[in-house]
Protein backbone atom coordinates (compact mmCIF):
# COMPACT_ATOMS: atom_id res chain seq x y z
CA UNK A 1 0.00 0.00 0.00
CA UNK A 2 3.18 2.59 -0.48
CA UNK A 3 2.46 5.02 -2.22
CA UNK A 4 -1.29 4.07 -3.12
CA UNK A 5 -3.78 6.09 -4.53
CA UNK A 6 -7.18 5.72 -2.62
CA UNK A 7 -11.00 6.47 -2.29
CA UNK A 8 -11.84 8.18 0.78
CA UNK A 9 -15.72 9.02 1.73
CA UNK A 10 -17.26 11.32 -0.75
CA UNK A 11 -15.15 9.95 -3.49
CA UNK A 12 -11.96 12.31 -2.48
CA UNK A 13 -8.88 10.54 -3.89
CA UNK A 14 -6.47 10.50 -0.74
CA UNK A 15 -2.55 9.43 -0.62
CA UNK A 16 -1.17 6.51 1.51
CA UNK A 17 2.46 7.00 1.65
CA UNK A 18 5.10 5.68 3.28
CA UNK A 19 7.55 8.62 3.35
CA UNK A 20 5.92 12.22 3.41
CA UNK A 21 4.27 14.29 1.63
CA UNK A 22 7.17 16.70 1.04
CA UNK A 23 9.01 13.78 -0.02
CA UNK A 24 6.74 12.72 -2.71
CA UNK A 25 6.52 15.85 -4.31
CA UNK A 26 10.33 16.78 -4.78
CA UNK A 27 10.82 14.66 -7.84
CA UNK A 28 7.68 16.86 -9.10
CA UNK A 29 9.51 19.98 -8.49
CA UNK A 30 11.44 21.79 -10.88
CA UNK A 31 13.27 25.43 -10.83
CA UNK A 32 12.46 27.47 -13.49
CA UNK A 33 15.12 30.27 -13.84
CA UNK A 34 13.77 34.02 -14.25
CA UNK A 35 16.85 36.72 -13.82
CA UNK A 36 20.27 37.54 -12.63
CA UNK A 37 21.27 40.28 -10.72
CA UNK A 38 23.06 41.18 -8.05
CA UNK A 39 22.48 41.17 -4.05
CA UNK A 40 22.26 44.85 -3.07
CA UNK A 41 23.34 46.73 0.36
CA UNK A 42 26.25 44.06 1.41
CA UNK A 43 28.05 47.18 2.30
CA UNK A 44 25.60 47.70 4.79
CA UNK A 45 25.30 44.65 6.58
CA UNK A 46 26.25 44.89 10.61
CA UNK A 47 28.32 41.29 10.05
CA UNK A 48 30.32 41.56 7.04
CA UNK A 49 31.94 37.67 7.48
CA UNK A 50 28.52 36.09 6.49
CA UNK A 51 29.32 37.37 2.89
CA UNK A 52 33.07 34.99 3.65
CA UNK A 53 30.86 31.80 3.54
CA UNK A 54 29.17 31.97 0.98
CA UNK A 55 29.83 29.93 -2.43
CA UNK A 56 29.12 29.62 -5.98
CA UNK A 57 25.93 27.38 -6.63
CA UNK A 58 25.19 27.66 -2.79
CA UNK A 59 21.11 28.10 -2.65
CA UNK A 60 19.49 31.48 -1.18
CA UNK A 61 16.17 32.50 0.40
CA UNK A 62 13.91 35.17 -0.90
CA UNK A 63 11.91 36.46 1.53
CA UNK A 64 9.68 39.66 1.56
CA UNK A 65 10.25 42.18 4.09
CA UNK A 66 8.17 45.27 5.60
CA UNK A 67 10.45 48.02 4.52
CA UNK A 68 9.88 51.98 4.98
CA UNK A 69 12.05 52.70 1.95
CA UNK A 70 11.11 50.50 -0.56
CA UNK A 71 7.21 48.68 -0.32
CA UNK A 72 8.57 45.70 -2.56
CA UNK A 73 11.49 44.90 -1.16
CA UNK A 74 12.76 41.34 -1.19
CA UNK A 75 15.55 40.07 1.56
CA UNK A 76 18.44 37.95 0.23
CA UNK A 77 19.20 35.38 2.79
CA UNK A 78 21.38 32.61 3.62
CA UNK A 79 20.40 28.92 4.57
CA UNK A 80 21.27 29.87 8.19
CA UNK A 81 18.55 32.48 7.26
CA UNK A 82 21.49 35.51 7.61
CA UNK A 83 21.04 38.70 5.92
CA UNK A 84 22.89 39.15 2.95
CA UNK A 85 21.23 41.85 1.43
CA UNK A 86 18.34 42.47 -1.07
CA UNK A 87 16.95 42.16 -4.77
CA UNK A 88 18.02 45.42 -6.12
CA UNK A 89 14.89 48.14 -6.40
CA UNK A 90 15.24 48.04 -9.67
CA UNK A 91 14.68 44.36 -10.54
CA UNK A 92 11.90 43.98 -7.75
CA UNK A 93 8.61 45.00 -8.71
CA UNK A 94 7.64 41.88 -11.29
CA UNK A 95 8.94 39.25 -8.15
CA UNK A 96 7.59 41.02 -5.30
CA UNK A 97 4.66 40.72 -7.28
CA UNK A 98 4.87 36.86 -7.68
CA UNK A 99 5.63 36.28 -4.29
CA UNK A 100 2.89 38.52 -2.77
CA UNK A 101 0.36 36.36 -5.06
CA UNK A 102 2.08 33.22 -3.31
CA UNK A 103 4.87 32.07 -5.81
CA UNK A 104 7.76 30.53 -4.06
CA UNK A 105 10.87 32.28 -5.76
CA UNK A 106 14.56 31.03 -4.73
CA UNK A 107 18.12 32.35 -5.72
CA UNK A 108 21.59 30.64 -6.02
CA UNK A 109 24.83 32.14 -5.97
CA UNK A 110 26.42 32.53 -9.64
CA UNK A 111 29.02 34.50 -9.21
CA UNK A 112 31.32 36.08 -6.07
CA UNK A 113 33.98 38.52 -6.34
CA UNK A 114 36.20 40.20 -4.62
CA UNK A 115 36.54 44.16 -5.94
CA UNK A 116 38.80 46.13 -3.05
CA UNK A 117 37.06 45.93 -0.19
CA UNK A 118 33.54 45.23 -1.79
CA UNK A 119 32.01 41.59 -2.06
CA UNK A 120 29.79 41.40 -5.40
CA UNK A 121 27.71 38.42 -5.21
CA UNK A 122 25.67 37.64 -8.35
CA UNK A 123 22.63 35.38 -8.19
CA UNK A 124 20.12 33.77 -10.14
CA UNK A 125 16.37 34.30 -9.33
CA UNK A 126 14.26 30.75 -9.56
CA UNK A 127 10.14 30.25 -9.52
CA UNK A 128 9.83 26.91 -7.83
CA UNK A 129 6.95 25.28 -9.46
CA UNK A 130 5.57 21.64 -8.43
Amino acid sequence: MANDLTLKEGGIPALQAEKGLADMIRPLQREIHLFDTFIAGTTYLEDQSVLETIAEGERLLLQREDNKFDEKAILVLNEKKQKLGYVPERDNVVFSRLMDAGKLLGAKVQEKRQKGTFTQIRIGIYLVDF
